[in-house]
């Protein structure tokens, strides 16, 4: 069986970020879905974000070697791979705010990289594939679907991907099976359901390509709080994206990818057995 070492050596940023594009770019019709978007949005669009960065070189008169320096790094994120990953980290939060500003329902937050669609489904209750010896802690959540009016949804599909204990997602890093702590549940009669798998830990974003050159560049740190991932969705209602995030971690208040807010943060329950137990409930808006 591969060891972490041995995961750690050859999980590169360059690996991780190839491996995010391709994944991206078969999951993705982005074109598609814009191509009706009038030229004159695109305009407006393209010349605000000149304009900012216009305004960023005359207010800090950018010098011709700072120029350069970005020139070379733009192009090294394209050969990193690691455009999925610069953007999910630092613009999508800002994105997902402006299109979920409307719900009423439950909060949601980013997506980031490492979604991957079709994972096993699992029924009502079950339990994440993992490794037989896989590191973490226990959790099992029980939870329940429900429309904003209080309804619940039966049928209603809540897929869960997360990293590992070491911070690896499956098919993102070597040595990892294809679908370790990733799976599909489908809601009961009641909108109902309970997962079992591990407590996820923190972990740094890639730094040995060019977004962890940017960030020792500009002193900041790469680190994320531990967190669950989640699509939930069912017929007739928006659906929802959203990370779950744990009580006491040092990165809550300081996350790279700044995706936490206080409504997304669990309250975990000692189960006695050294696991834990939670209980959190989505509530989706119906689509307009």
């Amino acid at each position: 069986m591969t060891t972490v070492e041995q995961v750690q050596d050859v999980a590169t940023a360059a690996a991780s970020g190839a491996s995010a594009t391709e994944h991206f770019r078969k999951d993705k019709s982005p074109f598609e879905a814009v191509k009706d978007t009038p030229p004159e949005r695109v305009s407006t669009l393209i010349n605000d974000v000149l304009a900012g960065v216009h305004a960023t070189i005359r207010k800090h008169k950018v010098t011709y070697d700072e120029y350069n320096a970005l020139k070379a790094w733009l192009i090294n994120v394209g050969e990193d791979g690691e455009w999925p990953l610069f953007l999910d980290v630092w613009v999508e939060h800002v994105v997902e705010e402006v299109n979920t500003a409307h719900r009423q329902g439950n909060k949601g937050s980013i997506e980031g990289p490492y979604y991957v669609p079709n994972a096993p489904e699992l029924g009502s209750k079950g339990t994440l594939p993992m490794r037989p010896d896989e590191k973490g802690d226990r959790l099992v959540w029980n939870g329940q679907v429900r429309s904003i009016d209080g309804s619940p949804l039966a049928g209603a599909k809540v897929e869960l991907w997360h990293a590992d204990a070491d911070g690896y997602y499956s098919q993102f890093a070597p040595g990892i099976p294809e679908w370790n702590l990733r799976g599909t549940f489908i809601t009961d009669d009641q909108g109902n359901f309970e997962i079992t798998t591990i407590r996820p830990a923190p972990y740094m974003i890639p730094t040995d390509g060019s977004c962890g050159k940017m960030i020792a560049a500009a002193g900041w740190h790469p680190w994320r709080p531990a967190h669950l991932h989640l699509k939930v969705s069912a017929p007739g209602h928006e659906m929802l994206t959203v990370q779950l995030y744990f009580p006491g971690d040092p990165h809550n208040d300081d996350d790279v990818a700044s995706a936490v807010k206080p409504e997304l943060v669990l309250d975990p329950k000692e189960d006695g057995q050294g696991g834990h137990t939670i209980s959190y409930d989505f509530v989706l808006d119906p689509e307009n």
